[in-house]
């Protein structure tokens, strides 16, 4: 379906100055019809301000856009982006939870005056039948938005999107744009939002597709563009690059790992620094875990197995329904936990939600990084006016956040840098127990491999690390144990040098056999 002689966007010298800092230099960027092109870049590196140029909230310092063959005017507006068929589904998904499928299928009908009337009803429900048979996609119009799965919502805002890209004839033509749409999607479900990527892409349109998932990248993109620190580095077939060859475009050099158990577990003790007895709560039924000063310990499952809820239910943020928690010498019944007992015993938290759960994003940078060293330090006077900001400075610096300017909204930081401010936020109280729930999700390949230092350089300093995660390539580079867990129970655990991602992959997707007995047979 690629017609290389008519793309449906071309961007030709954008370039972009927020105050002094030059945020994108002559970026040329081109998307084919019937080609799924990818995206990449560390954050910081660009992608963002490129795709709100596109999206109209940004307008260029210079350069120039065209659409389906058209020089369109900059900042696009909301009727331009229709008129020249172009569509966003951004992480957010921006579907409202109360509606139907249908009602937010045709919700920008609705917002433009255009919305479906009593008569019509039958009419738009066998339009939307039309559209998810066409993609084969299973839904219900009549379901609440909310009760259907992250999936499915998903599939549902990307349909929603594309039927703006039809023309009379049925054809699909225009761009469809996707920011990270499989961020928040468990890995075994990400395969079927590929398939869908790919049949907008066979019916016609042109698809850009933005994520920090290079495994996604390689399957499902047709070619790839890169930018850097602002530039473009290059845009290539995909088929000719391998793994490698898109780390160093991306970072600039080739990018170290980490092996399993690189962090050294200290010598165990007659207690360990992290001791959970029998916790239940939500789909968790019963855990036992134990964890020394020094040790990563991973958790994964499917999900509703209950791995994504032990973090939570460790912090408080959830309530256990039993069990008890003990760190150190300090012994805690698991359901009277609350986020402050659980900092006062000398737990932190970093949650999957970093916008919501994670961070306040009103405040600045430098409020943000050191809310708990006030808390910790004396009260709101502990720090105030240029000892703050130092204090602020040297933690951003320390931890290679950039910008590392304290007074910057946090909201403006890109999503990798959110995350290694808010590792910044809990490292400098010296926490005995580090809590990590999908700790690099939308973060890009550069800001990973400092998260999994900053991981292991609190496991050295004889913090005890639990870290739940669906992606097994993280749990096999800092882990030193990975449990299973299926049905809110434990059901299978790999160490040492047997924590790789092929070892995880065959634990996961194994039969169902005891744990007791697949134990005996190894022995």
């Amino acid at each position: 379906m690629t017609d290389p002689a008519h793309p449906v966007l071309r961007m030709a010298g954008v370039g972009k100055t927020f105050g002094l800092t030059r945020v994108l230099r002559d970026v040329d960027l081109t998307v084919r019809r019937g080609e799924v092109h990818g995206l990449l870049g560390q954050n910081g590196s660009g992608k963002s301000t490129l795709i709100k140029i596109l999206a109209g909230f940004h307008t260029p310092d210079e350069g120039t856009v065209e659409l389906d063959g058209v020089s369109v005017e900059l900042p696009l507006s909301a009727a331009d982006r229709r008129d020249h068929r172009l569509r966003f589904v951004h992480q957010d998904l921006a579907l409202l939870p109360s509606l139907t499928v249908l009602e937010n299928l045709i919700a920008d009908d609705v917002a433009t005056g255009a919305g479906i009337r009593p008569r019509r009803k039958r009419a738009e429900l066998a339009r939307a039948t039309a559209q998810f048979d066409r993609f084969g996609i299973s839904l219900r119009p009549d379901t609440l938005v909310r009760d259907i799965s992250r999936l499915d919502r998903a599939k549902l805002a990307i349909a929603r999107a594309v039927s703006h890209l039809g023309d009379a004839d049925g054809a699909v033509r225009g761009l469809l744009v996707l920011d990270e749409p499989t961020a928040f999607l468990p890995q075994s479900e990400v395969a079927e939002l590929i398939a869908l990527m790919q049949a907008v892409a066979a019916q016609g349109a042109g698809v850009l597709f933005v994520s920090h998932d290079l495994d996604e990248v390689l399957t499902v993109t047709d070619r790839v563009s890169v930018l850097r620190d602002g530039e473009l580095v290059g845009s290539e077939d995909t088929a000719s690059l391998a793994r490698e060859d898109l780390v160093r475009m991306i970072v600039g050099r080739t990018v170290s790992t980490l092996s399993a158990g690189s962090a050294p577990v200290h010598a165990a003790r007659e207690r360990p620094r992290l001791q959970v007895s029998a916790l239940r709560g939500g789909a968790v039924e019963h855990l036992d875990l134990s964890v020394q000063p020094g040790e990563v310990v991973g958790l994964t499952g499917v999900i509703g197995s209950g791995f994504d809820e032990v973090t939570q239910l460790l912090f408080g943020a959830q309530r256990a329904t039993g069990g008890s928690v003990a760190v150190d010498d300090l012994e805690l019944e698991a359901r009277r936990l609350s986020p402050s007992t659980a900092i006062n015993a000398g737990v932190a938290y970093l949650p999957s939600d970093r916008a919501v759960q994670g961070s306040a994003p009103t405040l600045t940078v430098g409020e943000n990084v050191t809310l708990l060293s006030l808390r910790q330090g004396g009260g709101p006077f502990a720090l105030i006016g240029r000892r703050l900001e130092r204090h602020a400075g040297k933690l951003l610096r320390d931890l290679d956040v950039r910008p590392p300017q304290p007074g910057l909204a946090y909201a403006s930081l890109s999503g990798g840098n959110q995350q290694k401010a808010m590792m910044a936020k809990w490292l400098v109280t010296g926490p005995k127990v580090l809590l990590l729930s999908e700790p690099t999700q939308g973060v890009d390949v550069g800001a990973r491999e400092q998260i999994f230092t900053l991981i292991a350089e609190a496991a050295r300093q004889g913090c005890a690390v639990v870290c739940s995660s669906s992606d097994l390539d993280q749990l096999a580079q800092i882990c030193n144990r990975v449990l299973l867990m299926r049905r809110g129970v434990v059901s299978d655990e790999v160490h040492g040098q047997a924590v790789t991602k092929a070892g995880l992959t065959d634990m996961l997707f194994a039969d169902a056999v005891p744990r007791s007995s697949r134990l005996a047979s190894d022995a």
